[in-house]
């Protein structure tokens, strides 16, 4: 039913779009008529190749979000793009807790927890050439972005390990050497609040600076029922500033040094029991079917806390005029706590019994990088080539104490007293990684076939994990060695493992606005082991083949942009993880193993049109199947079915973007509608989540004039979830405990005032 509710929702909404063209057309054919050259769609500039090139002439499918776009759908992290916004990215926090995402692209992603030193993502994150390697700390507030670009399949020769999917390419505005201030106020409903500053300096010796800061905070969206001052669920605390300072001492020469620090609290969301299982829940205690605006206990809950800083040095030198040297080094640390008390049924029940595991998890990272590239061109070729070094130290520790305890009859419950000095550790490991690789690119353009363009690339990487298992339920481990003797000690990790990634496109502009390409890449993730796990026993890489045809046109004089990529992708040694829950005991334990194949294959459409002066529509779409393999699972002895996560078969979107002058200043309207199917949400749960269809809409009121010296005001209102849709993105069954699900955030709205000078 809400699949159907949520296409005829679609439906109307494009209609109503229509309708928006035809009356917007109507309103501006004389103007678009009487000037016809101003009307178009704005070239857009990526650096999907390591240099920047126009959209459009980039054989690979990528979507790029600017900051405008960012600001009309109030996009203040990456996780707010779980909304759909890029229909093949797929965004989800993991589990309850907002501490760590979990990232997915074409049907490519987390066949299980990758919130864990010694596992990798399969869709890389980058801010400005730099290389983020935790799932911890991705929840962070974006300072002054310029623009998000998402490239969509396997990026192993360019971007490297761990873009088996994809790769999240994030710039960041650059300081401009003139005086600006860009500051903005905001409040909305949970008693949210937003203050942000971007300040640029006057350049000074050839040495420009910049200034961003920024401070954002919501209360939680669901109540937690206590007495005692505890955290409510789903609310965030998010700050951090950033100092960036870029020297060009000459026009071939420049430095783009960058300092930042964040903190980003979190409270976990509220996991809902929606059907009984056989053991689970108190007898008197009534479900929550629909989106709770309480729990239905109170429990301890205090913020996740992550804190990461880190230095960049971004060094560019053309030192001929065909040649640019690059370097771009980096040292990052992160320590992020994952407190998640949001699970509070998925215990089983008996009178009198103890319950509502408190997961009190830590992760400390540490990482180093360090890349050269060499990028240039002659008359007939363009190429990169370049080498990086990757260090990285993670540890992690958790203690799991149950935190409640029924009465005889299971119509009450009391908190417990808790001296988490006494509470052993369920786990504790530590691992360090090393990664090497080496890389080129040529695109070749034949003398005399100037729109022909074949581009060869690899990339050879060896990747080396030494660590081991620490602490199991509060004591040391115990293994089975290679001599078969059990040894009571720490379960030691050295493994390493080499790969090499080719890459082939050709490309052939058809026409100066209607280019095609064929392209074959690979990509994988990186081997690991699972500290989950009682035996920590290594897996070997995630590989990924992918073939991928795509269409870029524009057409009717630069006002409409359609983009078409159709793929087909084989997944060998799928990363799987199963588990089993050991009853009345907090730790149960998990293996991952290289147990399954694979098959993905899809269509990807972006299509934006601007008809008439100040009116922008845009419609985009995905259609991912996944068929995965069956896979032996090592606790039930035979082959289970796996089901891909977070990969709704269908979803897409529209927006309308309009403006036009108003009062003297400019006046602005975004509303953008984003559906999707149903997705599965664990790996060996059959279980759908429901289908979604969520509405974010903006209206401003810019450039208004505040005085002569160019200080112009912007107020706005905006709402994401404008329609208060309620669907459970998580839902998943177990026999025991029954079917327990994570709802979506209500509907959120307020106001901002913006002030640029």
């Amino acid at each position: 039913m809400r699949a159907v509710q949520g296409s005829r929702a679609l439906r109307a909404c494009l209609l109503a779009g229509t309708a928006a063209l035809t009356v917007a057309g109507q309103a501006h054919a004389a103007d678009a008529a009487a000037d016809d050259g101003a009307v178009g769609l704005e070239e857009v500039v990526v650096t999907a190749q390591k240099r920047e090139t126009n959209l459009q002439d980039t054989p690979i499918a990528i979507s790029a979000m600017g900051a405008d776009q960012m600001q009309a759908r109030h996009v203040q992290t990456i996780e707010d793009l779980s909304d759909g916004a890029i229909p093949s990215l797929r965004v989800a926090p993991f589990f309850a807790r907002h501490s760590a995402l979990t990232l997915g692209m074409r049907g490519i992603g987390a066949l299980g927890d990758a919130n864990q030193p010694a596992r990798d993502q399969a869709v890389g994150v980058y801010v400005d050439g730099v290389y983020l390697g935790r799932a911890q700390g991705l929840g962070s507030a974006l300072y002054d972005v310029e623009r998000i670009e998402v490239l969509k399949g396997p990026q192993g020769t360019l971007f490297g390990r761990n873009t088996e999917g994809g790769a999240l390419s994030i710039v960041t505005k650059k300081p401009s050497g003139e005086f600006h201030m860009n500051s903005t106020l905001g409040y909305g409903n949970y008693n949210a609040y937003k203050a942000e500053t971007h300040i640029d300096l006057p350049e000074v010796n050839s040495i420009s600076i910049k200034l961003d800061g920024l401070v954002t905070k919501r209360d939680g969206t669901i109540k937690n029922p206590t007495t005692s001052g505890q955290e409510d669920f789903n609310s965030y605390d998010k700050r951090g500033v950033q100092v960036q300072a870029l020297w060009r001492p000459t026009d071939s020469f420049s430095a783009d040094y960058a300092f930042d620090s964040a903190y980003d609290g979190t409270t976990p969301y509220n996991v809902q029991l929606v059907k009984k299982g056989a053991l689970a829940l108190a007898p008197l205690m009534p479900l929550q079917t629909d989106r709770a605006d309480t729990a239905n206990i109170g429990v301890p809950l205090q913020m996740s806390v992550g804190k990461t800083w880190g230095h960049r040095l971004n060094l560019e030198w053309d030192v001929a005029d065909a040649v640019t040297l690059k370097s771009i080094s980096s040292y990052r640390k992160l320590d992020q706590t994952q407190y998640d008390n949001g699970a509070q049924f998925l215990s089983v029940y008996a009178p009198g019994a103890a319950f509502s595991r408190y997961s009190m998890a830590k992760v400390y990272q540490e990482q180093y990088s360090q890349e050269f590239q060499v990028i240039g061109h002659t008359d007939q070729l363009e190429y990169v080539f370049g080498a990086l070094y990757f260090h990285e130290k993670v540890r992690d520790n958790a203690q799991t104490p149950n935190t409640m305890q029924w009465n005889a009859t299971g119509t009450g419950y009391t908190t417990l007293s808790i001296d988490l000095n006494t509470v052993p550790f369920d786990r504790a490991s530590h691992v360090v990684t090393d990664s090497y690789g080496v890389f080129g690119q040529v695109v070749w353009t034949p003398a005399g076939l100037q729109d022909l363009h074949l581009t060869l690339g690899g990339r050879l990487t060896k990747d080396q994990k030494k660590g081991s298992l620490d602490t199991v339920n509060g004591a040391l481990p115990s293994y089975v060695n290679a001599s078969k003797q059990v040894i009571v000690g720490r379960v030691p990790l050295d493994e390493s493992w080499s790969r090499f990634d080719p890459l082939v496109t050709v490309a052939y502009d058809v026409t100066p606005d209607v280019n095609l390409y064929g392209r074959w890449s690979t990509g994988y993730k990186s081997g690991g082991a699972n500290s989950r796990s009682l035996t920590y026993r290594a897996f070997d890489p995630e590989t990924v083949s992918m073939y991928e045809l795509g269409a870029k046109t524009q057409f009717w004089e630069n006002r409409a942009r359609l983009n078409l990529a159709a793929y087909y992708g084989e997944i060998k040694d799928a990363q799987v993880d199963f588990s089993v829950i050991i009853l009345n005991n907090n730790r149960g334990t998990l293996e991952t193993t290289n147990a399954a194949t694979g098959k993905t294959k899809g269509v990807e459409l972006d299509f934006t049109v601007t008809p008439a002066e100040g009116l922008t529509l845009s419609a985009n779409y995905a259609y991912t199947k996944v068929e995965l393999s069956k896979a032996f699972n090592p606790f039930t002895n035979t082959q289970a079915v796996i089901y891909p996560l977070y990969t709704p078969k269908n979803a897409g979107g529209v927006s309308i973007d309009y403006e036009r002058p108003a009062l003297g200043a400019t006046f602005k309207a975004h509303l953008d509608a984003n559906y999707a199917d149903g997705q599965y949400t664990g790996t060996t749960d059959p279980t759908l989540s429901d289908s979604s269809f969520l509405v974010n809409a903006r209206l401003s009121l810019t450039d208004i004039q505040i005085s002569d010296t160019g200080a112009k005001l912007q107020l706005s209102l905006w709402s994401r979830n404008l329609l208060d849709e309620a669907h459970m993105f998580l839902k998943n069954t177990n026999a025991a405990l029954g079917t327990y699900a994570i709802f979506n955030d209500p509907r959120t709205f307020g106001a901002e005032m913006n002030i640029k000078f």
